[in-house]
């Protein structure tokens, strides 16, 4: 109805899982794109996250863009120290835009029983509570790489959205707010149309990267 592309995000535990994924949606009909999920532990390296190193992070998007000619997006994670360094690596390794945030890593307690609310203890955490840390991970990459950044992390309405044009998002994604409401992600397109509309803007281009910061001028 819409015509938008398919992109399939792609997890793995090993380089030869991505590589093996990448090469068999190489040819899958209706396949636009790949989003690499570099959240998941790599087992051979003691579990430490693909994305949690720049390294590991660089050399499993060289096995993707090895393995696929389709248009490569690589999912950072949040839980790093410094996530442009991380950006620049994937983007060296040949990434064609990166998208941010993925889930921060969270823990509850339940103080009846004393024990941890989540089977796995610790889990991802999402929705509007990690949209402040997804919009400054965002302002934060879109100055430190020269390829379409992608962010999402706790947009739930048009406004959400805006914050992230302006921290220097290309486009947003929206998820958790789709199992609130199923119909978010059009509520928030009409919301933006109706933002540009207006104020006179014809294009949402013209507010990428707009953020005002006085002093400010320095790449990350």
């Amino acid at each position: 109805q819409f015509g938008v592309p398919i992109i399939v995000n792609v997890a793995g535990h090993t380089f030869e899982e991505y590589a093996q994924l990448c090469r068999e949606l190489r040819y899958a009909e209706g396949v636009s794109g790949i989003e690499l999920n570099i959240s998941c532990p790599n087992v051979k390296a003691g579990g430490i996250e693909f994305g949690a190193s720049s390294k590991l992070a660089e050399q499993v998007t060289a096995t993707a863009r090895y393995n696929t000619d389709l248009p490569l997006i690589v999912k950072l994670t949040p839980n790093v120290y410094n996530i442009s360094k991380i950006a620049r690596a994937v983007v060296n390794a040949g990434a064609d835009a990166v998208s941010l945030i993925n889930t921060l890593v969270g823990m509850a307690i339940d103080v009846d029983t004393f024990k941890p609310k989540l089977a796995n203890i610790t889990g991802g955490l999402s929705g509007p509570a990690i949209r402040p840390v997804a919009v400054r991970m965002v302002w934060e990459v879109a100055q430190s790489v020269d390829v379409p950044v992608i962010g999402m992390g706790g947009i739930v309405t048009a406004r959400d959205a805006l914050e992230f044009f302006l921290a220097g998002a290309t486009a947003v994604a929206v998820g958790t707010a789709n199992f609130i409401n199923p119909r978010a992600t059009i509520d928030i397109i009409d919301g933006i149309e109706n933002f540009l509309r207006e104020r006179g803007l014809k294009d949402i281009h013209q507010i990428i990267g707009k953020v005002q910061i006085e002093g400010s001028g320095s790449r990350v």
